[in-house]
């Protein structure tokens, strides 16, 4: 105890008052970000995960995550690619992407078939089912998900942004 109430009697002493910049930022619990709130990759994460929330809602009849929406979009955008393309495309590990494409097989949204050309590649094909999910989708996608992230940024704010989120994800 004789520890604790030095350490805390100590952290007061030492601690700064907050900062009253507009740049400060108040987490949960009412915690300072101080810094924090700065770095650009912190303010992605938090963004993107806020974004995943509210895509899970949309989408929740469905049960789709963002990972298998994308690539339900990739395989109806680009049939007759193979399980590497795709998980390439997407930056998901083998073993994740596998694990990935069993679930939405046994849901039979996509099938993996032998390719004709190498016998040791797999290409993925959408099933009538997974374009019907994947229609259903795109609609709730659009209506809610998509509509709010648009009411909140306006469409040039959302063109900058999406130019701007491009241009890391390509040069960085």
């Amino acid at each position: 105890m004789t520890v604790s109430k030095a350490v805390a009697a100590d952290s007061t002493k030492t601690s700064r008052p907050p900062r009253k910049d507009a740049a400060d930022e108040v987490g949960e619990a009412g915690i300072d970000l101080g810094e924090l709130s700065e770095l650009l990759g912190y303010s992605l994460k938090r963004a993107q995960l806020r974004i995943f929330e509210d895509f899970l809602r949309c989408v929740a009849p469905l049960q789709l995550t963002p990972a298998q929406f994308s690539v339900l979009l990739l395989l109806d955008k680009n049939p007759g690619r193979n399980q590497t393309e795709i998980a390439s495309t997407l930056g998901i590990l083998r073993p994740n992407f596998v694990a990935m494409l069993d679930g939405l097989e046994s849901r039979d949204l996509c099938a993996r078939v032998r390719s004709a050309n190498d016998r040791r590649s797999h290409i993925l094909v959408l099933t009538d089912k997974g374009r019907a999910v994947l229609a259903r989708a795109k609609k709730l996608v659009a209506a809610k998900h998509e509509a709010r992230l648009n009411e909140l940024l306006g469409p040039a704010n959302r063109a900058a942004l999406l130019a701007m989120l491009t241009r890391i994800a390509k040069e960085f």
